[in-house]
């Protein structure tokens, strides 16, 4: 029977994703550095902070951020785990609402607001509309997340990055899907003034062949539309049932593409 991998988009084993919160004016710096050298990223944003004099202008949304993600950071930034739960669905359900009018998609993406949650939270979100959510720490790990609703990020940007990036980059076993997540807050560069690591971090990561470059919610679609192909019971064939490309391996050989609505035989 073949042996099928699962590959990121154009037979990659390596992805690497970022993550910052609050829609800080200094996003418009972090993006500048992002687009530069081909880094791509989802932004957690609050729709009902805009008149603070720290974030950016609404207007910019659709163009400060294209080619990235928005995604909800609630309404308000409430320690959500201290709050009933319909306040909370209608935190993240008034604050998809609002960025989906500024983006023009589905925003189905969440971090949580100072890193609270529960139980309770991660059951209710799924009914919200949000696919995955993401918690504060470090996991010093590249592995893939084991629940969506709790994602933990490799590192935030002030823990082991350039270590942690140099590691990543020599990774070569393709046997093995690998994923580096950075998280934090653009403010966090200005304050600890310390953008040269930004600026390094991306130089170096920036251009690889090896690595799909790729915002929050395009890797779990990814990880979605695997899931959905349908094998044969020997593997001699694959339908893809997903409107895009998915990409796979047969026993350790070349790439291959499954088209989306298509059926491709193995053998």
């Amino acid at each position: 029977m073949n042996r099928i991998y699962c590959c990121y988009p154009g037979g990659k084993h390596k992805a690497l994703t970022m993550s910052y919160d609050d829609g800080r004016t200094e996003d418009r710096r972090l993006v500048e550095i992002f687009n530069r050298y081909g880094i791509r990223g989802t932004f957690n944003l609050n729709s009902g902070l805009w008149e603070r004099g720290d974030r950016i202008d609404p207007e910019e949304i659709p163009t400060l951020y294209r080619g990235h993600e928005v995604a909800c950071h609630t309404v308000t930034h409430p320690t959500i785990a201290r709050c009933p739960l319909p306040e909370v669905a209608q935190e993240v359900i008034h604050d998809r609402a609002w960025l989906e009018g500024k983006t023009g998609y589905a925003v189905r993406g969440l971090a949580y607001p100072n890193g609270s949650l529960s139980r309770e939270i991660e059951t209710l979100l799924p009914a919200c509309g949000i696919r995955y959510a993401r918690v504060v720490g470090s996991s010093d790990s590249f592995a893939l997340p084991e629940n969506p609703y709790r994602w933990e990020a490799t590192c935030h940007h002030n823990h082991r990055l350039m270590e942690l990036g140099e590691q990543f980059l020599n990774l070569h076993k393709r046997q093995y899907l690998y994923l580096m997540y950075v998280w934090g807050h653009s403010y966090e560069f200005t304050n600890l003034d310390n953008w040269e690591l930004m600026e390094n971090f991306c130089r170096m990561m920036g251009g690889q062949e090896d690595i799909w470059y790729c915002t929050n919610i395009e890797f779990m679609d990814c990880m979605d539309d695997f899931a959905r192909l349908r094998f044969a019971a020997d593997n001699s064939f694959v339908t893809n049932p997903n409107a895009g490309d998915c990409w796979i391996t047969v026993n350790d050989g070349d790439p291959v593409r499954i088209p989306g609505g298509a059926a491709v035989s193995l053998s």
